[in-house]
C-alpha cells in the first residue's frame, strides 16, 4: 500500500470528507483529490499537514546502501 492509499483509508476510517480535511489542514481540495487518485506528488509540508489532522506520524528511515 502506498502513502496516498494509507492517508485515504485513515481519512475514511475517521469519517472525514475530502472537503473537511481540506478545511482542517489548509491543503487545497484539488490537491487532496489528486493525491488520493495517485495523480500528484505533494510536498513534505503538505503531507505533514494532512498527517497531523489525521492523527498520523510521518517517519523517515535511512536504509543502508552499501556505500
Amino acid at each position: 500500500m502506498n502513502l496516498s492509499q494509507e492517508l485515504q483509508i485513515r481519512r475514511e476510517q475517521l469519517g472525514v470528507t475530502q472537503e473537511y480535511l481540506a478545511d482542517l489542514s489548509g491543503v487545497g481540495l484539488r490537491t487532496i483529490k489528486s493525491f488520493e487518485r495517485g495523480k500528484a506528488n505533494p510536498r513534505l509540508e503538505t503531507l505533514t499537514k494532512l498527517s497531523e489532522v489525521l492523527g498520523m506520524e510521518l517517519v523517515w528511515t535511512i536504509l543502508k546502501t552499501g556505500l
